[in-house]
């Protein structure tokens, strides 16, 4: 049977904002002594909570932790000819985050973990999905060698746009055109705004007619490529 990521629940505080998290470590992180990219991954507003037992699952049930929990995605990805194998970790938030709340669980990750420092990366749905970009516009955002925003709840403020394309950071935004929950000229708005700084990498944008506000399952289904990459793979060709 082949490897697999074990995602393991740490119940822990992360400064003020987070009761636990997730930790999925590649099945070689013990076993050597190398560093591995970090994929931070934000949750939505629908699975806030306080990082207990009884709470963190919540997190779980989308995405990058539900593949991680149904044992389906890849313990490693091909990259410009290279493989690499992440540390993910998924926060769990108490209340809507911060730029400084992000900030916090990724500090933290950099102290706890080998991290490879030039491969940061950011990815969140829904409310994790506006963290993502607010995080990638803030005063922190070249730490990060890409993100990806999946229907992100946020709106671009202008000033915030700029400092992405300041920050020369790499973007692959995913939503849907009918969602109702977080409209797709969210996402729309944050591609023109930084596009229009002509920034080092243009916003790349995926939109699909159908499908609500679940844009996650489809963008995060490693077997889901534009290009002949899936989300996972694009992020790593980037480095800082």
């Amino acid at each position: 049977m082949p490897a697999s990521y074990n995602q393991v629940p740490i119940y822990q505080r992360i400064g003020e904002n987070v009761g636990g998290y997730y930790e999925a470590l590649p099945p070689s992180y013990d076993s050597s002594d190398k560093q591995f990219p970090l994929l931070v991954f934000l949750h939505g507003g629908g699975e806030l909570g306080d990082g207990s037992p009884d709470m963190l699952p919540l997190i779980a049930r989308n995405s990058v932790t539900e593949r991680l929990e149904e044992k389906t995605l890849p313990t490693s990805f091909t990259s410009n000819g290279q493989s690499f194998s992440f540390v993910i970790i998924s926060p769990q938030f108490e209340e809507w985050p911060s730029v400084e709340d992000v900030h916090v669980v990724i500090e933290h990750a950099l102290s706890k973990y080998r991290i490879d420092r030039s491969r940061i990366y950011l990815a969140g749905l829904s409310m994790g999905g506006g963290a993502t970009w607010e995080y990638a516009g803030s005063e922190h955002g070249n730490l990060l060698a890409a993100i990806v925003p999946i229907c992100g709840a946020s709106w671009a403020d202008s000033a915030v746009a700029k400092k992405i394309a300041a920050n020369e950071v790499p973007a692959w935004a995913f939503h849907n055109e009918d969602d109702a929950v977080v409209t797709v000229n969210s996402t729309k708005r944050y591609a023109r705004l930084i596009n229009a700084e002509n920034p080092k990498y243009p916003v790349k944008v995926t939109y699909w007619p159908i499908g609500g506000h679940d844009a996650w399952t489809k963008s995060s289904d490693p077997e889901y490529r534009e290009e002949g990459m899936n989300m996972y793979e694009w992020m790593l060709q980037y480095t800082r």
